[in-house]
């Protein structure tokens, strides 16, 4: 920040929100009236033009009301305000206004007024010229060498360069590359346009050249167009710079080298006539404007350079000479003659703060008013300190950040389900083919205890389940009110669900005194949903695919007891078989052994076997719960079922890769379909028509193809979608005979389910395969591990899609096999606490180099045997255990 701030001469505020950009000013003699003293003339973008004249009596004073020459509006917005000698016959100054669609050339004259009044100011218009395309600036000059006359270029939003010849239109050309318009100026020196394109490159284009190349102006005959036609337009000379440009100016004065200078966004460039850099300096600021003017030491330029700080520099070349702080932001800064005084800085904001200002060394010196002073009253200071001390402690109570028991919670929310399925069904737009499809009512209450803004309900559910209506928006809940809502689930999919529970989330806040807005909170619950929204009464089959069978330590409980909502009583011969058939077609059956204490669980897919399973655990868990009996457990003996799981896993990851390849093909097909495009409108632009060689042809056929491709590629995403689902059944069971084989603990049950199902939906940038690959791995290398070599072991910090799924499954092998070992998984990296326990059920541990060595074949199936069968092996010959565990953990 300047000690100094910009000496105000004369400013005012131009009218009442009102915006201006870069070209609204201008400054110059606009009315030929011979003084040598500059007017200064503003448009807005509101349409209103204004011509001052200030006459300020001391420094600082305010606007006149003589200072102000002219003010009209001329109903459209005033992009660019220029003076030159636009109007053939005369080579008197004349005003030029660019709007959107139109350019008007206007004469500004004055009256001596009569007594008091002052003189008087009117415009009158030469001249106007309609658009066809809308105007973005404009630049002026001799073009081609011309004497005593100025010709006017304007840019187009859509890069094309209209050039006039005064009254006349002379031609238009596009820029090659274009996409956004850059600044645009005339070097007359070198007769060419100098531009800045969206490439962030300095372009110069010869007039000459701009004159023979291809004409642009689609409004031509084409015979015309056939006389007219010349070389295709190219550009001069080019310059990186890397950035995009603010603006352009070239300057020529008499003890300085002609330059060419372009305000970039960080950076500010000089540049010789050929485009090669003279100087250039790295601003540390954000600009906002400049000027060059001339210098009073030989061989140098000054420039003013205003910021976004509110600051206005001034360089002598690279050499920062004065700083002078502004009371705006200017949009553009000029350099003017005004009452005899030269170099008067005039600067406008975007909000038509109008300022002319000098440099001055009178520093603006802030004093500070006379305080009264008083004795101090330190009890009025105890009382207001304890008063804040007080505030502060309400503030930062922590019941505001902890959560709260049930007890003291400031909105309770219960989900109740339905014990009997709807009379008729909700359930709408459902894929699932069965006859009738079931739902289920959910009856949701919301009691609040305080109150409550905002309050919003979203009830949750996994796909391929739905509800009926999933959001709820409340009025604002007094103290001890209370709202309900009812809704049904159904199954949408047409497969089955994973889980067969919901979550119901409200979110709300709770007004205090120091924030009446409220503090955000949350409150939720869980419910669960019946089997038979998903699965009804069946024949049982006597054969299938997969087969589970689940110990307990208690006599079998008749399935009358158990499940009484799929046993009708009267028949007898369901109390230890029980069939159960899935919407989506499949078929489980559950059977009670009659001699042992076990259950066998069996369908012809692995996944259909989870929710049975569950249920079958969570419904004996119950049952024993009711008749206080505490040391119910189940257990699993048998081998797991990984190689069917590596079926589904392989399944999964094949329509991940369709993906992939589908995304490639539209990929093509799509810029295949825009490049046929672009040639069809080149043969429809063309004045003389040609023959199309079956590109329309082309088009349709590719056309259709990118639809079929988008048709696989949906279809292939709803397959996807069911893959998952089935995945993560498949994936809960496994979890589920994991921990009853191992007997694992909640926490260790806690971190295999994390390790297995992290994500709650798959795509193609995140997927299950190499989240859980990784998961894995650390694990192995910590908690698992069998050496500090393996901790040593770096993983990779980046998750991509692999190639396929052969390191996965080795590593699920692998850690099944550790846990065979003993091995406990925590979530602590210290390899002493890992203790070689035995093996619940009295198991003795088996060397690891020959299950690891049946990793390798995936072929094979790889199942775990019971501990019965479980004996001690030998390890490879010549490599001891440890030895051969490492090689294959390397391997993997």
């Amino acid at each position: 920040m300047s000690l100094f701030k910009a000496r105000d001469w004369w400013s005012t505020i131009l009218g009442e929100k009102e915006e201006f950009d870069q070209g609204c000013l201008c400054v110059a003699d606009v009315d030929n009236s011979g003084s040598g003293q500059d007017k200064i003339i503003v448009g807005s973008y509101m349409g209103y033009l204004r011509i001052f004249n200030p006459h300020p009596v001391k420094p600082g004073d305010g606007v006149q009301p003589e200072d102000l020459l002219l003010e009209v509006q001329l109903r459209e917005p005033i992009l660019q305000v220029e003076v030159g000698k636009f109007v053939s016959g005369t080579e008197g100054l004349h005003l030029a206004v660019l709007h959107c669609r139109k350019l008007c050339v206007y004469a500004v004259s004055g009256t001596l007024g009569n007594v008091e009044h002052g003189n008087q100011y009117q415009i009158k218009l030469m001249y106007e010229h309609n658009l066809q395309r809308t105007a973005c600036n404009m630049t002026y000059g001799p073009f081609g060498g011309v004497k005593g006359r100025d010709l006017i270029c304007i840019q187009s939003m859509d890069g094309m360069l209209m050039l006039f010849e005064q009254e006349s239109y002379a031609f238009g050309r596009f820029l090659p590359g274009f996409l956004l318009p850059g600044p645009l100026t005339y070097n007359s020196r070198t007769d060419s346009f100098i531009t800045v394109s969206s490439c962030r490159q300095v372009e110069s284009y010869k007039y000459q050249v701009l004159a023979f190349a291809t004409d642009a102006d689609e409004r031509q005959e084409p015979e015309q167009q056939k006389l007219n036609s010349g070389k295709r337009l190219a550009v001069d000379w080019v310059l990186n710079i890397g950035e995009q440009a603010l603006d352009i100016c070239v300057v020529s004065f008499n003890q300085a080298v002609s330059s060419v200078f372009v305000l970039g966004e960080r950076n500010f460039f000089c540049l010789k006539d050929n485009g090669q850099i003279r100087f250039m300096k790295k601003l540390d600021y954000s600009p906002s404007c400049f000027i060059p003017y001339c210098s009073v030491k030989e061989g140098t330029i000054n420039t003013l350079i205003g910021n976004h700080g509110k600051m206005l520099n001034v360089y002598q070349d690279v050499t920062l000479k004065w700083a002078t702080q502004l009371p705006h932001i200017p949009v553009s800064v000029k350099v003017a003659n005004l009452q005899d005084l030269k170099g008067v800085i005039v600067t406008l904001s975007d909000n038509g703060h109008l300022q002319c200002s000098y440099l001055g060394t009178d520093p603006s010196l802030f004093q500070a008013p006379r305080v009264d002073s008083r004795e101090i009253n330190y009890e009025e200071f105890n009382a207001e300190m304890k008063e804040l001390q007080k505030i502060i402690k309400e503030a930062t109570k922590t019941q505001d950040i902890l959560p709260k028991s049930e007890k003291h919670r400031d909105l309770i929310v219960t989900a109740e389900v339905s014990p009997d399925l709807d009379a008729e069904s909700q359930a709408i737009d459902s894929e699932v083919k069965a006859e009738a499809v079931p739902s289920v009512t959910v009856k949701i209450t919301i009691q609040s205890r305080v109150t409550t803004q905002k309050p919003n309900l979203a009830v949750c559910v996994q796909a391929p389940l739905a509800v009926t209506c999933d959001q709820f928006i409340f009025d604002d809940l007094e103290p001890d009110s209370s709202e309900t809502v009812v809704l049904s689930v159904f199954l949408k999919g047409n497969c089955s669900p994973s889980e067969l529970e919901g979550s119901c989330v409200v979110s709300y806040s709770t007004p205090t005194e120091l924030n009446p807005e409220g503090i955000p909170k949350v409150a939720q619950c869980n419910f669960r949903l019946p089997l038979r929204l998903i699965c009804f009464p069946a024949q049982s089959s006597k054969g299938a695919n997969h087969k589970l069978t689940i110990d307990t330590n208690k006599p079998p409980i008749s399935f009358l007891t158990i499940f009484p909502d799929f046993v009708d009583p009267s028949e007898d011969d369901q109390a230890n078989v029980l069939g159960f058939q899935f919407l989506t077609g499949s078929k489980t059956t559950l059977l009670a052994s009659k001699t042992s204490q076990r259950y066998r669980i069996q369908s012809d897919q692995l996944e259909d076997l989870w929710l049975i399973t569950k249920e079958l655990t969570l419904r004996l868990e119950e049952h024993f719960k009711k008749q206080n009996c505490k040391d119910f457990a189940c257990t699993f003996s048998g081998s797991i079922p990984l190689q069917e799981y590596f079926e589904l896993i392989d399944r999964h990851f094949e329509l991940r890769l369709n993906a992939e390849k589908f995304q490639e093909l539209l990929s093509e097909r799509a810029v295949q379909f825009r490049a046929i495009e672009r040639r069809l409108l080149t043969r429809f632009k063309d004045r003389t028509p040609a023959p199309l060689q079956h590109l329309d042809t082309l088009l349709e056929g590719t056309f259709r193809e990118v639809i079929a491709l988008a048709d696989a590629a949906e279809e292939n995403q709803a397959n996807i979608l069911q893959a998952f689902t089935k995945l993560k059944s498949a994936t809960h069971l496994v979890i589920m005979l994991i921990s009853l084989w191992q007997k694992l603990s909640t926490d260790q049950v806690a971190i295999l389910e994390a390790t297995f199902l992290p994500l709650a939906e798959d795509t193609q940038e995140l997927g299950w395969e190499e989240t859980v690959d990784a998961a894995i791995s650390y694990l192995l290398r910590t908690c698992l591990s069998k050496s500090s070599k393996e901790q040593a072991l770096t993983l990779s910090s980046q998750l991509c899609m692999p190639k396929d799924t052969s390191r996965l499954k080795k590593n699920i092998t692998l850690f099944c096999d550790r846990l065979a070992k003993g091995g406990r998984l925590s979530l602590s990296t210290d390899s002493a606490t890992q203790q070689a326990a035995v093996m619940p059920g009295g198991c003795t541990t088996i060397t690891e180099s020959d299950l690891e060595e049946r990793t390798v074949i995936l072929g094979s199936t790889a199942a775990f045997p019971s501990h019965g069968q479980i004996t001690k092996q030998k390890s490879k010959p010549g490599l001891s255990e440890d030895a051969a565990e490492e090689a294959k953990s390397h391997e993997i």
